[in-house]
């Protein structure tokens, strides 16, 4: 088998591409833009470094619908992960049009390349969605079902719930092989601090060598969100990709939701000094969801999935991996 990797460069390809090198056994591709590496190892500092071995590295825009559909052609893979995305709601506030082309032209690019293949050659294709799309939830609906109704509260969540709809409406207009995931957040080492758990793990390692005060700047800790680690994850998506249902869509998350102020504890927990905490008025979200959980019962039907990591573990390795740049002087 062989699997293309589009958008490699950011947290979830190097895990990725690991994990179907070394336990699936896969041929990968991957893409990346210009400027951009991908990561050659998944070193937590807790474990042993592992190399990403044989993978074909690609330079692809995925705005250039020419450019996504030549390389498809020439890779002519079994698998297609479309993981590029601008996947930062902060972001997504203050780059709506940025935030726009990318995860749905870019998105309909990727799609209409897998279109235009013969059909015995077309690869399945998994899009990963969010599982922000769902947006404002009442509380009898939570744990989120696939089928929940979708109110996206910010402009990131409303670009992947678009992108997850035509994801559908190829599947069954086109009779692709498509399955989509709404992917709840997904944590571990190697992850930028634009996202909460590696954030506050970069400032209390900064804090812990001395090259930042004690004061630890947190946003909203009383929201509550379904951490995975990314592990977990991509082990959720090689097995989507393998055998989930054309067309259908499958949460994937831990089935549970921890406050922030439950992660800023176990953080501080597992630090040697006295640290602050203060709230940081750039942290907070015009619109900020008070619960998001996932109902995983379809994906463990699906799959068998279930998580193996627990969220002391990842926050361990992630701190640890904060340590280790902080003093490499990183």
């Amino acid at each position: 088998m062989k699997s293309l990797i589009i958008g490699a460069a950011g947290f979830v390809g190097a895990y990725l591409i690991r994990h179907l090198q070394q336990d699936l056994g896969h041929r990968t591709a991957a893409t990346k833009l210009p400027k951009e590496r991908i990561t050659t190892d998944c070193n937590t500092g807790c474990m042993q470094k592992t190399q990403i071995r044989e993978t074909e590295i690609y330079d692809l825009d995925i705005l250039d619908a020419d450019a996504v559909l030549n390389l498809l052609q020439r890779i002519r893979p079994d698998y297609v992960f479309h993981l590029a995305a601008q996947s930062s709601v902060a972001v997504a506030w203050s780059h709506p049009g940025v935030t726009v082309d990318v995860n749905i032209r870019g998105a309909v690019n990727v799609l209409e390349a897998v279109r235009a293949m013969e059909k015995e050659n077309r690869p399945r294709v998994l899009l990963v969605g969010s599982g922000e799309e769902y947006g404002l939830v009442r509380a009898e609906e939570i744990p989120i079902c696939e089928d929940n109704r979708l109110c996206p509260g910010n402009i990131y969540a409303a670009t992947k719930a678009c992108q997850t709809m035509f994801g559908s409406i190829y599947a069954k207009a086109y009779e692709m092989e498509v399955v989509m995931v709404r992917a709840f957040n997904h944590i571990g080492p190697n992850q930028e601090p634009l996202f909460v758990v590696a954030d506050f793990c970069r400032q209390v390692a900064w804090m812990e060598a001395g090259r930042q005060e004690a004061v630890l700047r947190v946003g909203n800790l009383d929201v509550r969100r379904d951490f995975t680690d990314v592990r977990d994850v991509v082990r959720a998506y090689a097995m989507l990709a393998a055998c989930g249902k054309s067309g259908e869509v499958y949460n994937v998350g831990s089935g549970r939701a921890v406050s922030i102020a439950d992660i800023v504890r176990m953080i501080l927990q597992k630090s040697g000094i006295s640290i602050t905490v203060e709230p940081d008025a750039s942290k907070l979200r015009p619109v900020d969801l008070p619960v998001i959980e996932a109902n995983i019962h379809k994906l463990q039907q699906a799959t068998g999935w279930q998580p193996q990591i627990g969220l002391e573990q990842t926050i361990e390795e992630t701190l640890h991996y904060w340590r280790n740049r902080a003093l490499a002087g990183m």
